[in-house]
């Protein structure tokens, strides 16, 4: 795929918004027909700009009350102790969100858990004890002003052809 043009980002738009929308409410929604607007979303599809669809689940309806955000040093910054660090990681549920940072610190992870006992044993357990962990510091959320991953498509608009 080239550059998105103003059909695209319109689908974009839309499908941020609800990605259960039919294929018919869609074309409709974005002013295309049915057939130029399937093959629209399956090109943003095989392009990658469309990764998947998901529920967006209520962590606290589920009893996910606690969010943590955890400053990890790693002991060392090499290549191969990263890789490792990074893969045990990935296979922590709980750890839903983990970024490489600048400054003070090698990540920060956004962390789920049900009450604050059960995030110190999770601490406790499996963070203090990844590989190549030097030290964790970790701040709590006492309230979401905004939690969204709806991404701003206002930018692309200029560069439509």
């Amino acid at each position: 795929m080239g550059t998105l043009d103003k059909f695209d980002i319109a689908i974009l738009n839309e499908l941020q918004s609800d990605g259960r929308l039919s294929n018919a409410e869609l074309s409709a929604r974005v002013g295309l027909s049915a057939a130029p607007c399937w093959r629209r979303v399956r090109a943003l599809e095989e392009g990658g700009y469309i990764k998947g669809y998901r529920a967006e689940i209520d962590r606290h309806k589920i009893g996910l009350g606690v969010l943590a955000f955890v400053r990890l040093d790693a002991e060392r910054n090499t290549g191969d102790s990263t890789r490792v660090l990074e893969e045990a990681i990935r296979k922590l549920p709980e750890i839903i969100a983990c970024h490489y940072i600048s400054g003070t610190g090698t990540f920060e992870l956004q962390v789920v858990a049900q009450d604050l006992d059960s995030f110190s044993r999770f601490a406790l357990k499996s963070l203090i004890n990844l590989p190549n962990v030097k030290d964790l510091h970790t701040s709590f959320s006492l309230g979401e002003v905004k939690a969204s991953s709806v991404l701003p498509l206002g930018h692309l608009a200029t560069k439509t052809v």
